[in-house]
């Protein structure tokens, strides 16, 4: 076979694998669309669930999903980025870096179950948080924690060493060139794996449903319970009790997420656009 045959047959494999999987991502959001959309009415959106077949609408689980979100960003933002800064910028490179790469990678790899499990143990039964969205909020920062803290220091690697230099050169401290130079520069970046660590919270199950709970009323405080758009999904497709409205949460619950995806997409893209 001639290289130019070869190299045709090769690129003909991987454009029908890339259009098989548009094909297979666009069916399922026509399909759950066409199911959904029908739902999408101010009532769904804002009432909250009522009787044995979840009529109504999914308000608090719309709120319970971003505030278990937003607090679990809250909590793991800080630890992760400065862990990121201080294995780019300050550790001397070693067993001990290799270490907390090697453990954030596993860390990453953890079935979502399992740290669900081990959130129920610790913040539920050992610690005594019960089920609230804190105790939801920590057990979802362990499996935020590596792609925000991986992403960060990839950021800051990223951003050329000249401008170091030039900071250094201008007698500018090694933290004054790091907080004021490298993570300005590497904003974009590192907004990116938030945005990415906040998808991957939003679309998780096993998590919030062993640590936060299946209450359906709004929750106020951290230390309530509360029912995520997941797990009112989850409970509505497999009790079968009401598939119209289990659809409509499918709908927004993708709409959500692809929102996550865009922006990181924007994020990046305006990221080049600066630098071109």
């Amino acid at each position: 076979m001639s290289k130019r045959w070869a190299n045709r047959i090769a690129l003909g494999v991987l454009w029908l694998c890339g259009l098989t999987t548009v094909v297979v991502l666009g069916a399922v959001i026509v399909y759950v669309f066409v199911r959904g959309i029908g739902q999408i009415t101010p009532e769904f959106v804002f009432t909250k669930p009522q009787g044995v077949n979840a009529e109504g609408g999914i308000g608090p689980t719309i709120v319970a999903t971003i505030y278990v979100t937003g607090l679990s960003m809250l909590i793991t933002t800080p630890i992760a980025v400065l862990a990121a800064v201080y294995l780019a910028e300050y550790a001397v490179q070693g067993k001990l870096v290799n270490a907390i790469r090697f453990a954030a990678d596993t860390l990453a790899g953890v079935p979502s179950i399992v740290m669900g499990l081990f959130g129920f143990a610790f913040f539920v039964d050992a610690i005594g948080l019960g089920f609230s969205v804190l105790s939801g909020a920590l057990a979802l920062s362990f499996l935020t924690l590596p792609i925000i803290m991986r992403a960060t220091e990839e950021a800051i690697r990223a951003v050329p060493r000249f401008i170091r230099w030039g900071s250094y050169g201008l007698g500018a401290s090694k933290w004054q060139t790091v907080s004021k130079i490298v993570l300005p520069a590497a904003l974009p970046r590192i907004l990116t794996g938030i945005i990415l660590a906040m998808g991957r919270a939003v679309g998780e199950t096993a998590v919030v449903i062993f640590t936060m709970g299946q209450a359906v009323y709004m929750p106020i405080t951290p230390l309530d319970s509360g029912r995520s758009m997941t797990v009112h999904l989850y409970t509505l497709a497999m009790e079968g009790i009401n598939m119209d409205a289990a659809y409509g949460t499918a709908l927004l619950l993708m709409a959500m997420i692809l929102f996550f995806n865009l922006s990181t997409r924007w994020l990046a893209a305006r990221n080049r656009r600066l630098k071109g």
